[in-house]
């Protein structure tokens, strides 16, 4: 069936009057990337020397884009997405961290909020980025395959050491776990251990999901690879996919040390080959496979409603979900739920100061995103103009 993205009344449900007006001031505010630099060069100005800006920030931008500082603080907002048949991924977006002591913290805190989501619906998965709980360099030396050092050896098994207690908390308490994408240097040694996860942990059902950058123009075969390794094991594949970040940072790398560009040459061809992997993906969901549609695309969206109808899958089949940020792009998530499909939204919680650099990283993913900003300004100025006629 056709899905009407355009129903603003669905997707903005949940918001007030003032909530909405609000936004439109939010997104009139980072509609350039040059306003989201200027604004991260003053608010990082701000916290070093330690003037009282968080109460603002935290009533303003990170309230409309965060769960909140803790777990408890995202309840409200949970339940009331749940309300309206939209999921929860609860993730906690601290970033720049660099030692063993905040890896651990972060471990820590993804095991908290597995245990609240084992007893809460609304929580169908858990997520880590890998670089919470490993340094980048590491990730690097072990995708290259070079020679650690005694220090080095002992810091991977650490992160090792990690990944797999995340992953057994999520078995033992019967939940989805997501890792992240991180850049083409360090994604090799990601693979290979999210591969290891699946390995021990996706043996009776699909707990284990990793996550492909369809801008990358490796990632369709392999992925296509993954699932055959998957079959030829005997055991369940789960895969997020997304168009992708970092795509500029990835370019200037390649042409600086003069190997070739991982990125696919324009954005047709990473949407081609974003809703190739969807078609794929979706034609082997009988065969223990299992998918996560991150997307902000209605087009892609409207691909995984029409496959799912074609392969006679039902909307709610548990090993389908769409999923997008949260409080970005509504009409898509609140739009797919209604018409009955999985959809979870991703919850980001954290320190106000901590996840400051997550938060400008997505303000300038979605500046550069084509139209992305205008978009959202756009559904909201149309929906307070229904508001008022009616």
């Amino acid at each position: 069936m056709k899905i009407d993205f355009s129903n603003t009344e669905v997707a903005f449900q949940l918001k007030s009057n003032f909530q909405l007006r609000k936004a439109k001031l939010l997104f009139m505010s980072v509609s350039s990337p040059a306003i989201v630099r200027f604004l991260q060069k003053v608010v990082s100005f701000c916290f070093n020397i330690g003037l009282p800006i968080k109460p603002i920030i935290k009533a303003t931008v990170f309230e409309h884009f965060c769960g909140g500082e803790t777990i408890a603080e995202c309840t409200t907002k949970i339940a009331a997405m749940y309300s309206k048949n939209v999921h929860s991924l609860l993730d906690y977006s601290v970033e720049g961290k660099v030692n063993d002591a905040d890896f651990d913290g972060t471990k820590n805190t993804v095991i908290e909020s597995i245990k609240y989501a084992s007893s809460n619906p609304g929580i169908p998965f858990a997520v880590f980025k890998p670089s919470g709980v490993g340094s980048n360099h590491l990730y690097d030396k072990v995708s290259a395959k070079k020679e650690l050092t005694p220090e080095e050896k002992e810091a991977w098994q650490r992160v090792r050491s990690r990944y797999f207690e995340i992953a057994q908390s999520a078995f033992d308490h019967k939940l989805k776990l997501m890792i992240d994408a991180e850049e083409v240097s360090t994604q090799q040694a990601v693979d290979d251990l999210v591969t290891e996860l699946m390995e021990k942990y996706n043996q009776e059902s699909c707990i284990v999901f990793n996550t492909a950058q369809m801008y990358r123009w490796d990632r369709l075969q392999h992925i296509k690879d993954s699932v055959a390794l998957a079959h030829q094991n005997n055991y369940y594949y789960g895969i997020k996919i997304v168009r992708g970040a970092y795509m500029e940072k990835e370019r200037m790398w390649a042409k600086k040390y003069g190997y070739k560009d991982p990125i696919q040459p324009n954005k047709a061809a990473c949407d081609a080959d974003y809703d190739a992997a969807v078609t794929f993906l979706l034609e082997n969901v009988n065969n223990k496979v299992s998918v996560v549609v991150a997307t902000h695309n209605a087009p892609s969206c409207q691909l995984v409603d029409s496959l799912m109808e074609k392969h006679s899958l039902k909307a709610n089949d548990p090993r389908v979900y769409v999923a997008q940020l949260y409080a970005m792009s509504d009409n898509i998530s609140f739009n797919m739920a209604n018409a009955g499909h999985n959809v979870v939204k991703y919850l980001p919680f954290g320190p106000v100061k901590d996840v400051m650099p997550y938060l400008f990283r997505r303000a300038e993913e979605n500046t550069a995103m084509k139209g992305q900003t205008s978009r959202e300004l756009e559904l909201i100025k149309q929906e307070l103009r229904r508001r008022r006629k009616a």
